[in-house]
Protein backbone atom coordinates (compact mmCIF):
# COMPACT_ATOMS: atom_id res chain seq x y z
CA UNK A 1 0.00 0.00 0.00
CA UNK A 2 2.90 2.45 1.16
CA UNK A 3 4.22 1.72 -2.90
CA UNK A 4 0.55 2.11 -4.32
CA UNK A 5 0.56 5.64 -2.21
CA UNK A 6 4.13 6.92 -3.29
CA UNK A 7 2.97 5.96 -7.01
CA UNK A 8 -0.11 7.46 -6.83
CA UNK A 9 1.52 10.97 -5.29
CA UNK A 10 4.36 10.86 -7.65
CA UNK A 11 1.73 10.77 -10.55
CA UNK A 12 -0.24 13.71 -9.02
CA UNK A 13 2.52 16.10 -9.24
CA UNK A 14 2.86 15.56 -12.25
CA UNK A 15 6.86 15.53 -11.72
CA UNK A 16 7.35 18.53 -9.69
CA UNK A 17 8.75 16.63 -6.77
CA UNK A 18 11.04 14.95 -8.63
CA UNK A 19 12.27 18.05 -10.20
CA UNK A 20 12.60 20.21 -7.14
CA UNK A 21 14.78 17.34 -5.88
CA UNK A 22 17.05 17.00 -9.44
CA UNK A 23 17.77 21.17 -8.72
CA UNK A 24 18.30 20.37 -4.93
CA UNK A 25 20.83 17.75 -5.88
CA UNK A 26 22.42 20.11 -8.53
CA UNK A 27 22.36 23.25 -6.83
CA UNK A 28 25.35 23.41 -4.74
CA UNK A 29 27.20 22.15 -8.32
CA UNK A 30 25.88 24.99 -9.43
CA UNK A 31 25.16 27.82 -7.21
CA UNK A 32 28.19 27.14 -5.05
CA UNK A 33 27.88 25.95 -1.12
CA UNK A 34 25.92 29.94 -0.05
CA UNK A 35 23.49 30.03 -3.42
CA UNK A 36 22.25 26.08 -2.64
CA UNK A 37 22.21 26.91 0.83
CA UNK A 38 19.37 29.56 0.19
CA UNK A 39 17.72 28.23 -2.95
CA UNK A 40 17.38 24.93 -0.93
CA UNK A 41 15.77 26.56 2.09
CA UNK A 42 13.05 28.14 -0.31
CA UNK A 43 12.54 25.68 -2.25
CA UNK A 44 12.00 22.92 0.41
CA UNK A 45 9.55 25.05 2.43
CA UNK A 46 7.21 25.28 -1.25
CA UNK A 47 7.98 21.51 -1.95
CA UNK A 48 6.26 21.32 1.78
CA UNK A 49 3.31 23.84 1.67
CA UNK A 50 2.07 22.19 -2.19
CA UNK A 51 2.70 18.51 -1.08
CA UNK A 52 0.33 19.39 2.01
CA UNK A 53 -1.68 21.23 -0.21
CA UNK A 54 -2.57 18.41 -2.65
CA UNK A 55 -2.27 15.52 -0.32
CA UNK A 56 -5.26 16.88 1.48
CA UNK A 57 -8.62 15.17 1.22
CA UNK A 58 -11.17 17.25 -1.49
CA UNK A 59 -14.14 18.80 0.68
CA UNK A 60 -17.56 20.28 -0.25
CA UNK A 61 -16.24 23.91 0.80
CA UNK A 62 -13.23 23.61 -0.65
CA UNK A 63 -14.28 22.51 -4.35
CA UNK A 64 -17.24 24.82 -4.00
CA UNK A 65 -14.50 27.66 -4.13
CA UNK A 66 -14.63 28.57 -7.63
CA UNK A 67 -14.65 25.43 -9.28
CA UNK A 68 -11.07 24.31 -8.36
CA UNK A 69 -9.56 20.67 -7.91
CA UNK A 70 -7.82 20.07 -4.98
CA UNK A 71 -4.48 19.64 -6.94
CA UNK A 72 -4.16 23.19 -7.79
CA UNK A 73 -2.46 25.83 -6.13
CA UNK A 74 -4.56 27.78 -3.18
CA UNK A 75 -5.08 31.58 -4.19
CA UNK A 76 -2.93 32.84 -0.86
CA UNK A 77 0.17 30.64 -2.19
CA UNK A 78 -0.13 31.23 -6.05
CA UNK A 79 1.71 34.49 -6.47
CA UNK A 80 4.48 33.81 -4.27
CA UNK A 81 4.56 30.23 -5.79
CA UNK A 82 4.95 31.54 -9.25
CA UNK A 83 7.63 34.61 -8.62
CA UNK A 84 9.17 31.94 -6.48
CA UNK A 85 9.67 29.33 -9.75
CA UNK A 86 10.49 32.16 -11.95
CA UNK A 87 12.78 33.28 -9.46
CA UNK A 88 14.52 30.00 -9.35
CA UNK A 89 13.90 29.06 -13.13
CA UNK A 90 16.25 32.48 -13.91
CA UNK A 91 18.67 31.89 -11.43
CA UNK A 92 19.73 28.61 -12.55
CA UNK A 93 19.44 29.20 -16.20
CA UNK A 94 21.57 32.61 -15.26
CA UNK A 95 24.34 30.07 -13.63
CA UNK A 96 24.50 27.25 -15.93
CA UNK A 97 25.03 30.45 -19.06
CA UNK A 98 28.13 31.37 -16.52
CA UNK A 99 30.88 30.37 -14.86
CA UNK A 100 30.60 29.50 -10.71
CA UNK A 101 33.61 31.87 -10.10
CA UNK A 102 31.58 34.91 -11.50
CA UNK A 103 29.66 37.40 -9.34
CA UNK A 104 26.51 36.90 -11.52
CA UNK A 105 26.19 33.66 -10.29
CA UNK A 106 25.07 34.36 -7.29
CA UNK A 107 22.69 37.54 -7.33
CA UNK A 108 19.52 35.43 -6.19
CA UNK A 109 21.56 35.27 -2.95
CA UNK A 110 21.57 37.00 -0.07
CA UNK A 111 24.55 39.38 0.04
CA UNK A 112 25.90 38.37 3.62
CA UNK A 113 25.96 34.84 2.76
CA UNK A 114 26.87 34.17 -0.22
CA UNK A 115 30.36 33.59 -1.23
CA UNK A 116 32.46 36.57 -2.94
CA UNK A 117 35.10 35.12 -4.98
CA UNK A 118 38.29 37.48 -6.09
CA UNK A 119 38.02 39.09 -9.02
CA UNK A 120 41.36 39.09 -11.75
CA UNK A 121 42.64 41.97 -10.14
CA UNK A 122 42.46 40.92 -6.73
CA UNK A 123 44.22 37.34 -7.83
CA UNK A 124 46.81 39.16 -9.28
CA UNK A 125 47.10 41.14 -5.94
CA UNK A 126 47.57 38.16 -4.01
CA UNK A 127 49.55 36.48 -6.35
CA UNK A 128 52.52 39.43 -6.48
CA UNK A 129 51.94 39.79 -2.25
CA UNK A 130 53.18 36.40 -1.93
CA UNK A 131 56.22 36.54 -4.54
CA UNK A 132 56.42 40.18 -2.89
CA UNK A 133 56.33 38.42 0.62
CA UNK A 134 58.81 35.19 -0.28
CA UNK A 135 61.18 38.00 -1.93
CA UNK A 136 61.79 39.72 1.39
CA UNK A 137 62.30 36.48 3.36
CA UNK A 138 65.04 35.82 0.47
CA UNK A 139 66.87 38.82 0.82
CA UNK A 140 66.88 38.81 4.55
CA UNK A 141 68.02 35.66 4.54
CA UNK A 142 70.93 36.07 1.82
CA UNK A 143 71.81 38.96 3.86
CA UNK A 144 73.13 37.47 6.82
CA UNK A 145 74.24 34.30 4.52
CA UNK A 146 75.84 35.95 2.04
CA UNK A 147 76.53 39.94 2.45
CA UNK A 148 76.91 40.78 6.23
CA UNK A 149 80.48 40.41 7.46
CA UNK A 150 81.06 39.41 11.64
CA UNK A 151 81.67 41.99 13.76
CA UNK A 152 84.97 40.31 14.72
CA UNK A 153 86.18 40.06 10.87
CA UNK A 154 85.86 43.58 10.18
CA UNK A 155 87.29 44.68 13.92
CA UNK A 156 90.80 42.89 12.80
CA UNK A 157 90.77 44.36 9.30
CA UNK A 158 90.16 47.79 10.55
CA UNK A 159 93.23 46.93 12.96
CA UNK A 160 95.53 45.68 10.76
CA UNK A 161 95.11 49.05 8.47
CA UNK A 162 95.43 51.32 11.24
CA UNK A 163 98.78 49.94 12.33
CA UNK A 164 100.19 49.71 8.63
CA UNK A 165 99.03 53.57 8.53
CA UNK A 166 100.43 54.22 11.28
CA UNK A 167 104.02 52.77 10.21
CA UNK A 168 103.92 54.13 6.72
CA UNK A 169 103.54 57.62 8.06
CA UNK A 170 106.09 57.40 10.42
CA UNK A 171 108.29 56.05 7.76
CA UNK A 172 107.67 58.51 5.22
CA UNK A 173 107.68 61.48 7.69
CA UNK A 174 111.56 60.12 8.91
CA UNK A 175 113.02 59.36 5.40
CA UNK A 176 111.02 62.53 3.48
CA UNK A 177 110.97 65.06 6.07
CA UNK A 178 110.48 67.91 2.63
CA UNK A 179 107.24 66.27 1.32
CA UNK A 180 104.78 68.19 2.04
CA UNK A 181 101.89 66.52 3.63
CA UNK A 182 98.67 66.47 5.71
CA UNK A 183 97.69 63.91 7.85
CA UNK A 184 97.16 60.19 6.39
CA UNK A 185 93.74 58.69 7.21
CA UNK A 186 91.48 55.73 6.46
CA UNK A 187 88.40 55.63 4.41
CA UNK A 188 86.38 53.46 2.58
CA UNK A 189 82.92 51.34 3.17
CA UNK A 190 84.78 48.94 5.49
CA UNK A 191 84.74 52.16 7.81
CA UNK A 192 81.41 53.50 6.89
CA UNK A 193 79.90 49.63 7.50
CA UNK A 194 78.94 49.42 3.56
CA UNK A 195 81.44 46.73 2.89
CA UNK A 196 79.88 43.35 2.01
CA UNK A 197 80.99 39.46 1.86
CA UNK A 198 84.31 40.32 3.06
CA UNK A 199 86.46 42.56 4.89
CA UNK A 200 89.39 42.71 2.54
CA UNK A 201 89.77 46.21 1.04
CA UNK A 202 90.40 50.08 2.15
CA UNK A 203 91.64 52.76 0.83
CA UNK A 204 94.30 55.06 2.72
CA UNK A 205 94.26 58.54 1.75
CA UNK A 206 97.40 60.93 1.48
CA UNK A 207 96.42 64.17 1.17
CA UNK A 208 99.08 66.67 -0.85
CA UNK A 209 99.71 70.28 0.69
CA UNK A 210 99.79 72.34 -2.30
CA UNK A 211 100.38 76.29 -2.38
CA UNK A 212 97.13 77.77 -3.23
CA UNK A 213 99.04 80.49 -5.44
CA UNK A 214 100.78 78.07 -7.59
CA UNK A 215 97.71 75.53 -8.55
CA UNK A 216 94.68 76.03 -9.42
CA UNK A 217 91.43 73.72 -10.14
CA UNK A 218 89.82 73.72 -13.72
CA UNK A 219 86.69 71.67 -13.74
CA UNK A 220 86.50 68.91 -16.82
CA UNK A 221 83.77 70.96 -18.59
CA UNK A 222 85.64 73.74 -19.01
CA UNK A 223 88.52 71.94 -20.65
CA UNK A 224 88.81 70.96 -24.34
CA UNK A 225 88.12 66.94 -22.91
CA UNK A 226 84.68 68.13 -21.79
CA UNK A 227 84.37 65.43 -19.26
CA UNK A 228 82.15 66.86 -16.00
CA UNK A 229 83.29 64.71 -12.90
CA UNK A 230 87.27 65.23 -13.31
CA UNK A 231 89.91 68.23 -13.24
CA UNK A 232 93.03 69.60 -14.33
CA UNK A 233 95.29 70.87 -11.33
CA UNK A 234 97.33 73.80 -13.53
CA UNK A 235 100.67 75.15 -12.74
CA UNK A 236 100.24 78.97 -11.96
CA UNK A 237 102.28 82.19 -11.70
CA UNK A 238 105.47 80.20 -13.25
CA UNK A 239 106.60 84.00 -14.13
CA UNK A 240 107.25 84.84 -10.37
CA UNK A 241 107.31 81.57 -9.21
CA UNK A 242 109.10 78.95 -11.74
CA UNK A 243 109.53 75.57 -11.72
CA UNK A 244 110.61 74.05 -8.90
CA UNK A 245 109.26 76.60 -5.79
CA UNK A 246 106.78 73.78 -5.47
CA UNK A 247 107.40 70.37 -4.20
CA UNK A 248 104.95 69.06 -6.80
CA UNK A 249 106.32 70.74 -9.75
CA UNK A 250 108.54 67.03 -10.27
CA UNK A 251 105.16 66.08 -10.83
CA UNK A 252 103.84 68.03 -13.70
CA UNK A 253 103.32 67.17 -17.19
CA UNK A 254 102.42 69.88 -19.76
CA UNK A 255 102.00 72.34 -17.59
CA UNK A 256 99.17 70.14 -15.31
CA UNK A 257 99.94 68.14 -12.36
CA UNK A 258 99.86 64.20 -13.46
CA UNK A 259 98.27 61.68 -10.97
CA UNK A 260 99.90 59.26 -12.76
CA UNK A 261 103.42 60.48 -12.13
CA UNK A 262 101.81 61.50 -8.10
CA UNK A 263 101.33 57.56 -7.64
CA UNK A 264 104.71 56.77 -9.54
CA UNK A 265 106.54 59.14 -6.91
CA UNK A 266 104.64 57.34 -4.14
CA UNK A 267 105.57 54.26 -5.40
CA UNK A 268 109.01 54.76 -5.39
CA UNK A 269 108.67 55.10 -1.59
CA UNK A 270 106.29 52.73 -0.40
CA UNK A 271 107.44 49.65 -2.51
CA UNK A 272 111.26 50.57 -2.97
CA UNK A 273 112.20 52.02 -0.16
CA UNK A 274 110.10 50.43 2.70
CA UNK A 275 111.55 46.90 4.50
CA UNK A 276 108.06 45.71 4.27
CA UNK A 277 109.08 42.26 5.71
CA UNK A 278 110.50 43.52 8.53
CA UNK A 279 108.00 45.54 9.66
CA UNK A 280 105.13 42.82 8.77
CA UNK A 281 106.83 40.40 10.92
CA UNK A 282 106.77 43.06 14.12
CA UNK A 283 103.37 43.77 13.11
CA UNK A 284 102.45 40.10 12.95
CA UNK A 285 101.73 40.20 9.02
CA UNK A 286 102.56 39.16 5.87
CA UNK A 287 102.78 42.74 3.47
CA UNK A 288 103.47 43.02 0.25
CA UNK A 289 103.43 45.52 -2.65
CA UNK A 290 100.50 44.18 -5.61
CA UNK A 291 102.54 44.30 -8.50
CA UNK A 292 101.94 44.92 -11.63
CA UNK A 293 99.43 47.24 -10.83
CA UNK A 294 97.88 50.93 -12.11
CA UNK A 295 97.49 52.16 -8.74
CA UNK A 296 99.64 51.75 -5.78
CA UNK A 297 98.25 48.66 -3.16
CA UNK A 298 99.59 46.45 -0.42
CA UNK A 299 98.08 43.33 0.21
CA UNK A 300 98.15 42.40 3.94
CA UNK A 301 97.48 38.74 4.68
CA UNK A 302 96.69 38.30 8.52
CA UNK A 303 94.75 35.37 10.61
CA UNK A 304 95.96 32.82 8.64
CA UNK A 305 94.05 32.65 5.39
CA UNK A 306 92.32 36.92 5.53
CA UNK A 307 93.68 39.32 3.24
CA UNK A 308 93.34 43.04 3.00
CA UNK A 309 94.01 45.03 0.20
CA UNK A 310 95.08 48.97 1.07
CA UNK A 311 94.56 51.10 -1.94
CA UNK A 312 97.03 54.04 -1.41
CA UNK A 313 95.38 56.93 -2.95
CA UNK A 314 97.20 60.58 -2.80
CA UNK A 315 94.23 63.33 -3.03
CA UNK A 316 94.43 67.44 -3.28
CA UNK A 317 91.64 68.96 -1.26
CA UNK A 318 89.77 71.72 -2.96
CA UNK A 319 87.37 73.18 -0.62
CA UNK A 320 84.05 70.83 0.58
CA UNK A 321 85.48 67.98 -2.22
CA UNK A 322 88.35 66.10 -3.11
CA UNK A 323 90.31 65.24 -6.02
CA UNK A 324 91.91 62.00 -5.98
CA UNK A 325 94.49 60.36 -8.08
CA UNK A 326 92.61 57.72 -9.35
CA UNK A 327 92.87 58.24 -13.29
CA UNK A 328 90.05 57.80 -16.16
CA UNK A 329 89.90 54.47 -18.00
CA UNK A 330 90.23 55.83 -21.28
CA UNK A 331 94.29 56.86 -21.66
CA UNK A 332 93.48 60.24 -23.25
CA UNK A 333 92.41 61.53 -19.95
CA UNK A 334 95.46 60.73 -18.05
CA UNK A 335 96.41 63.81 -16.71
CA UNK A 336 92.82 64.31 -15.35
CA UNK A 337 92.18 64.16 -11.33
CA UNK A 338 88.75 62.51 -10.35
CA UNK A 339 86.58 64.42 -8.15
CA UNK A 340 85.07 61.92 -5.21
CA UNK A 341 81.83 62.77 -4.15
CA UNK A 342 81.72 59.32 -2.23
CA UNK A 343 81.97 60.76 0.86
CA UNK A 344 79.00 63.15 0.62
CA UNK A 345 77.40 60.35 -1.30
CA UNK A 346 77.24 58.23 1.45
CA UNK A 347 76.53 60.49 4.24
CA UNK A 348 73.09 61.75 2.15
CA UNK A 349 72.27 57.83 2.44
CA UNK A 350 72.69 56.97 5.68
CA UNK A 351 71.31 60.64 6.69
CA UNK A 352 68.01 59.54 5.13
CA UNK A 353 68.38 56.23 6.83
CA UNK A 354 68.71 57.91 10.26
CA UNK A 355 65.91 60.22 9.49
CA UNK A 356 63.49 57.53 9.34
CA UNK A 357 65.04 54.36 10.09
CA UNK A 358 65.14 52.86 7.23
CA UNK A 359 66.67 50.13 5.23
CA UNK A 360 68.12 52.49 2.17
CA UNK A 361 72.10 50.80 3.26
CA UNK A 362 70.38 47.44 4.14
CA UNK A 363 69.40 47.43 0.07
CA UNK A 364 72.52 49.37 -0.84
CA UNK A 365 74.64 46.61 0.43
CA UNK A 366 72.50 43.39 -0.88
CA UNK A 367 73.30 45.15 -4.50
CA UNK A 368 76.57 45.29 -3.71
CA UNK A 369 77.14 41.70 -3.16
CA UNK A 370 75.23 40.65 -5.55
CA UNK A 371 77.37 43.29 -7.96
CA UNK A 372 80.07 41.16 -6.40
CA UNK A 373 78.94 37.43 -7.21
CA UNK A 374 77.98 38.07 -10.94
CA UNK A 375 80.69 38.79 -13.12
CA UNK A 376 78.40 40.35 -15.43
CA UNK A 377 77.73 43.47 -12.88
CA UNK A 378 81.52 43.74 -11.92
CA UNK A 379 81.06 47.36 -13.49
CA UNK A 380 78.31 48.68 -11.58
CA UNK A 381 80.27 50.30 -8.60
CA UNK A 382 79.90 51.37 -4.85
CA UNK A 383 79.24 54.74 -6.50
CA UNK A 384 76.54 54.33 -9.44
CA UNK A 385 74.40 52.21 -6.93
CA UNK A 386 74.27 54.66 -4.21
CA UNK A 387 73.58 57.27 -7.00
CA UNK A 388 70.47 55.18 -7.99
CA UNK A 389 69.33 55.12 -4.63
CA UNK A 390 69.79 58.30 -3.73
CA UNK A 391 67.49 59.25 -7.20
CA UNK A 392 65.04 56.50 -5.99
CA UNK A 393 64.45 58.43 -2.57
CA UNK A 394 63.19 61.51 -4.52
CA UNK A 395 60.42 59.40 -5.75
CA UNK A 396 60.29 57.28 -2.92
CA UNK A 397 59.10 57.79 1.11
CA UNK A 398 58.93 54.71 2.29
CA UNK A 399 62.26 53.01 2.89
CA UNK A 400 60.30 50.69 6.01
CA UNK A 401 61.50 46.92 6.66
CA UNK A 402 58.64 45.53 4.66
CA UNK A 403 58.97 47.59 1.90
CA UNK A 404 62.43 46.30 1.28
CA UNK A 405 61.26 44.02 -1.45
CA UNK A 406 59.72 46.25 -3.43
CA UNK A 407 62.43 48.78 -3.30
CA UNK A 408 64.93 46.09 -4.43
CA UNK A 409 62.77 45.31 -7.42
CA UNK A 410 62.31 49.11 -8.22
CA UNK A 411 66.38 49.55 -7.75
CA UNK A 412 67.08 46.70 -10.52
CA UNK A 413 64.43 48.39 -12.99
CA UNK A 414 65.69 51.82 -12.20
CA UNK A 415 69.25 50.43 -12.94
CA UNK A 416 68.14 48.40 -16.29
CA UNK A 417 66.72 52.14 -17.53
CA UNK A 418 69.36 53.99 -16.78
CA UNK A 419 72.00 51.13 -18.61
CA UNK A 420 69.37 51.70 -21.81
CA UNK A 421 69.72 55.03 -21.69
CA UNK A 422 73.75 55.45 -21.06
CA UNK A 423 73.51 57.60 -18.53
CA UNK A 424 73.87 58.30 -15.01
CA UNK A 425 73.18 60.78 -13.49
CA UNK A 426 75.06 62.44 -10.55
CA UNK A 427 72.35 63.02 -7.54
CA UNK A 428 74.96 65.68 -6.16
CA UNK A 429 76.00 66.78 -9.86
CA UNK A 430 73.69 66.30 -12.34
CA UNK A 431 76.15 67.19 -15.39
CA UNK A 432 78.37 63.85 -13.99
CA UNK A 433 77.56 60.94 -16.17
CA UNK A 434 78.73 58.03 -13.83
CA UNK A 435 78.43 55.51 -16.93
CA UNK A 436 80.61 57.87 -18.91
CA UNK A 437 83.87 55.16 -18.47
CA UNK A 438 81.63 52.22 -19.32
CA UNK A 439 82.07 50.87 -23.00
CA UNK A 440 78.72 49.86 -24.89
CA UNK A 441 79.66 46.54 -24.67
CA UNK A 442 79.62 46.41 -21.09
CA UNK A 443 76.70 49.06 -21.01
CA UNK A 444 74.47 46.00 -22.92
CA UNK A 445 75.98 43.05 -21.36
CA UNK A 446 74.30 44.77 -17.92
CA UNK A 447 71.00 45.62 -18.96
CA UNK A 448 70.64 42.50 -20.74
CA UNK A 449 71.45 40.35 -17.33
CA UNK A 450 69.58 42.85 -15.27
CA UNK A 451 66.22 42.67 -17.89
CA UNK A 452 66.35 38.81 -17.41
CA UNK A 453 66.17 38.70 -14.03
CA UNK A 454 63.30 41.29 -13.20
CA UNK A 455 60.59 38.09 -13.96
CA UNK A 456 62.77 35.96 -11.52
CA UNK A 457 64.86 38.27 -9.26
CA UNK A 458 65.06 35.16 -6.74
CA UNK A 459 68.49 34.12 -9.78
CA UNK A 460 70.62 36.84 -8.57
CA UNK A 461 70.22 35.99 -5.04
CA UNK A 462 71.42 31.98 -5.83
CA UNK A 463 75.04 33.29 -6.88
CA UNK A 464 75.90 33.36 -3.91
CA UNK A 465 75.47 30.13 -2.42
Amino acid sequence: MAGAGEKKGKKDDNGIGTAIDFVLSNARLVLGVGGAAMLGIATLAVKRMYDRAISAPATPSRSSQSGKRSWEEPNWLGSSTRLLNKDMKTTVSRSLQTLPTEPSAFESCDESLRPKPPSRKSHGDLKKTRLRLSLQEKLFVYYKKHVAIPPGEQSCAKQAAVDICAELRNFIHNKFPDMPLKDMHLSGSLYDDLQVVRADHIQLMVPLSVEMNLWSCVPGEETILNLPGFCLLRRENLEYFPRGTSYWDRCVVGGYLCPRTVVATFEKVVAGSINWPAIGSMLGYVIRPVVPSESLILEVQYEEERKLFIDFLPLVALGERAAVAKSHRLPRYVNMWRLSQRGAETAALIGRDHQDSGFRCLCLKILKAICRYNPPLAHLTASHLTNILLHMCEMELDWSQGALADRFLQAIKETVSYLEKGELPSALDPKVNLFSELTAEEVDEMGYFLYCSISEPELLLRTGE
